[in-house]
């Protein structure tokens, strides 16, 4: 009885000692991994194609109805004075490397493979990195070295891909050309492009759920051709469904409000929207064709041009675990801010020579030094008539370019009156002093000759 006494209390005493050595284990590998709450926050760019600052209904527009935009902006925070470049290219270029275009944009559709990205970033800072939708940066129309290159997305910092326009263009939209990590995917004229890359976003999403991610999509809406949508009546029909019409840019619009919610509701799904930084933007103003009617009367669309319309875009930025909400944000953000702002979030290393100024402490809710102006360097390359280099440095309410011409955007949002500069007040004209010193204190340029030669030494 005493033998059998003793094997039990032996017996217990083994247990527990296990018991305890699991438990303690298990903190240990808890603490090696935390969970994705804990954890470096998940970060989705959806940057619209051709969407400007009017389209969404929280910023006033009355042609189109956004609300799953509107409810991010409303548990979230909505940004007044975002302004990207006025041409997509040109904007592209800039977010991805957190510089200004006069030091690595080369060529419309071209983005020279030597450059750092902020994809190159967050790889770097352990994160899973994809790009899916619009790529156009191969350099495919001037026929640029390796423009074949299937890879090239890749080797630009993304561990996965799904994108349209990589070596070919195609349709985007019905029965789209669409390349998957190299490989051509077949399609229908049944297939959506806008559902074939939102649907491989949220496969990209299931499959890394557990590690940080970074997911980058330029989208293919809203650009021309205005078409009809899966949800447009034209779409049921053969004979209607490549139809060309303005009319339909506004099923376009709202179309894209539903891709997002399809992205947002997967996060919610999978318990990650709590420590995602969910952000939407525009790469430029909206195409010249399309008026659109807001609370403050009517609004041309102005792609392409160095006017707001050209250049200010939607910034809508939801993250519940910064702990801002309802906030609608007056400072200045640009395109070459996204990139530190990223690294900021993932505690990654900056590149150097860069622009860009973060402003990740006015998501985390923490203290913030504004930026006191923008800088808009633009060559559309090849100009026209309604794309002209040019410009600008601007604080919210004054705009200064560097042919000397200054307007009061506040009160002149056309710019048909430029100020006396012999007339200005005090206010203005220390605002027009600070915003000389910032065009003063970049390189002087004739903008044909630098373009030139900046694409002489990267090609060498």
């Amino acid at each position: 009885m005493l033998i059998k006494r003793q094997q039990n209390q032996i017996l217990i005493f083994l247990f527990t000692v296990l018991f305890a050595c699991s438990n303690t284990s298990s903190k240990n590998n808890s603490e090696k991994e935390p969970s994705n709450r804990e954890s470096k926050p998940n970060i989705i760019l959806l940057m619209n194609d051709d969407m400007g600052y009017e389209c969404l209904s929280c910023n006033g527009s009355t042609s189109y109805k956004t609300p799953v935009l509107d409810d991010l902006a409303k548990t979230g925070m909505r940004f007044t004075n975002c302004f990207s470049q006025p041409l997509c290219t040109p904007s592209r270029v800039k977010i991805m490397t957190g510089k200004y275009n006069f030091k690595n944009y080369v060529d419309f559709g071209y983005l020279d493979k030597n450059q750092k990205t902020f994809g190159h970033v967050l790889q770097d800072a352990g994160y899973k990195t994809m790009i899916a939708g619009k790529w156009q940066l191969n350099g495919v129309q001037t026929e640029e070295a390796g423009f074949e290159d299937v890879k090239r997305p890749h080797k630009m910092g993304f561990d996965e891909y799904c994108l349209w326009w990589l070596t070919s263009k195609g349709s985007r939209y019905a029965n789209p050309r669409i390349v998957e990590n190299t490989k051509t995917i077949e399609t229908t004229i049944d297939d959506y492009g806008p559902d074939i890359v939102s649907d491989y976003i949220i496969g990209f999403i299931e499959r890394n759920q557990k590690k940080p991610f970074f997911v980058y999509y330029p989208m293919l809406l809203v650009h021309s051709p205005f078409q009809p949508t899966p949800d447009s009546p034209e779409w049921k029909s053969l004979e209607t469904r490549e139809e060309k019409d303005n009319k339909y840019f506004k099923d376009m619009v709202e179309y894209t409000d539903k891709v997002v919610e399809k992205i947002n509701s997967k996060l919610k799904e999978l318990g990650l929207a709590e420590n995602t930084i969910f952000i939407f933007t525009g790469d430029n103003g909206t195409n010249s064709g399309i008026i659109s009617q807001t609370i403050n009367g009517e609004y041309p669309g102005g792609k392409g041009t160095l006017k707001d319309n050209g250049n200010h875009v939607p910034l809508v930025i939801n993250w519940p675990a910064g702990g801002v909400k309802n906030s609608t944000n007056k400072e200045l953000v640009e395109f070459s801010d996204f990139l530190p702002t990223f690294a900021e979030a993932a505690n990654a290393k900056l590149p150097d020579d860069i622009d860009g100024k973060s402003f990740y402490n006015l998501l985390a809710n923490k203290t913030y030094t504004p930026r006191e102006s923008v800088f808009i360097h633009y060559y559309p390359n090849p100009q026209t008539i309604s794309k002209r280099s040019g410009c600008f440095a601007r604080t919210v309410e004054y705009k200064l370019y560097s042919s000397g011409q200054f307007f009061d955007i506040k009160n002149d949002k056309w710019e048909k009156k430029p100020l006396d500069i012999n007339l200005l007040n005090d206010n203005q004209k220390e605002i027009y002093n600070q915003l000389k010193t910032e065009i003063d204190d970049k390189p002087i340029w004739d903008f044909n000759e630098t373009h030139r030669v900046l694409k002489k030494n990267i090609d060498n």
